[in-house]
């Protein structure tokens, strides 16, 4: 009798299509084109890789890791290295996933609403708190298990609902772009608010934050005085509607703080899912 348990793969209707081969590197995030090699487990290991790859990026940025630089920090030759991951492209892949596994559980007993909220918000914070994340390219996110873990718990948040998965999936998406586009808003306005920090006290470029006066750099937002450049040359010929919604702005009204701009957005992508999952029934019309 074969002692072999390794299931047999699901048989395909005659008239299917063949299965799309996946790329290499997504096998390898699950363990599927992993090498197999005789002898004594080897020292160097793609975790310890892209460990080091994630260290050097929290520390000097994306631009900053290369397989030289990261050979450095292993103790191994940049040759060594290859042996466990294909490449550079191949490492963003690796390190895009390994991140993941940083995001926290979700709590399922709050409701979808506050299960969604909390899934989006851990999202935005891991990438305020690591801003390379946003310059990984597309290629290099693809579904590992860390975060197809993430994409679970949703499905969990979601698991209530009368729905589709499909639907539950687009509404899931929809809450990434979300926080893509969000989280870099967040970076970017203050990226440029501490360099113009910088640039106007006479400070070197690699000052730290942390020696900033963070008066100045609420106002060196970009956005800071947004509503105010509306209000103040919004002329009624050529912008009427916006003269009249500006019309009685307070140019002394304070800028909105960041995590009030996160709250609101949020909340405004959360309100029309809830009005898509009425219309389509799967919660009831109170709202419950």
């Amino acid at each position: 009798m074969s002692t072999d348990t390794t299931p047999e793969p699901a048989e395909q209707p005659h008239d299917a299509p063949p299965a799309r081969e996946l790329p290499a590197a997504v096998q390898r995030l699950w363990g599927a084109a992993a090498p197999r090699r005789r002898g004594p487990k080897p020292a160097l290991s793609a975790a310890q890789i892209v460990g080091a790859a994630i260290d050097l990026a929290d520390a000097e940025g994306l631009a900053a890791v290369s397989m030289a630089r990261i050979a450095e920090a292993v103790g191994y030759t940049p040759m060594a290295l290859y042996r466990h991951v294909s490449g550079k492209e191949e490492l963003l892949v690796m390190m895009s996933d390994a991140v993941a596994a940083d995001l926290p559980d979700v709590p399922t007993d709050g409701g979808w609403r506050a299960g969604l909220e909390a899934w989006t918000r851990a999202q935005i914070a891991l990438g305020l708190a690591r801003p390379w994340m946003l310059e990984l390219p597309l290629s290099a996110t693809p579904p590992g298990p860390n975060r197809v873990r993430w994409i679970d718990q949703a499905f969990g948040v979601l698991r209530p609902l009368d729905l589709p998965p499909d639907e539950k999936l687009a509404i899931i998406g929809l809450l990434a772009q979300h926080v893509l586009g969000e989280a870099r808003v967040q970076i970017e306005s203050h990226r440029a608010a501490v360099q113009q920090v910088r640039r106007e006290a006479g400070l070197p470029d690699g000052t730290p934050e942390s020696e900033l006066d963070p008066a100045a750099l609420d106002a060196a937002n970009p956005y800071a005085d947004f509503e105010t450049v509306l209000s103040r040359y919004a002329d009624a010929t050529t912008y009427p509607n916006l003269f009249e919604a500006f019309a009685t702005w307070p140019e002394t009204a304070p800028p909105t703080p960041p995590d009030d701009d996160i709250a609101f957005g949020v909340t405004a992508v959360l309100d029309g899912v809830e009005a898509y999952l009425r219309r389509r029934g799967a919660i009831p019309d109170d709202g419950s």
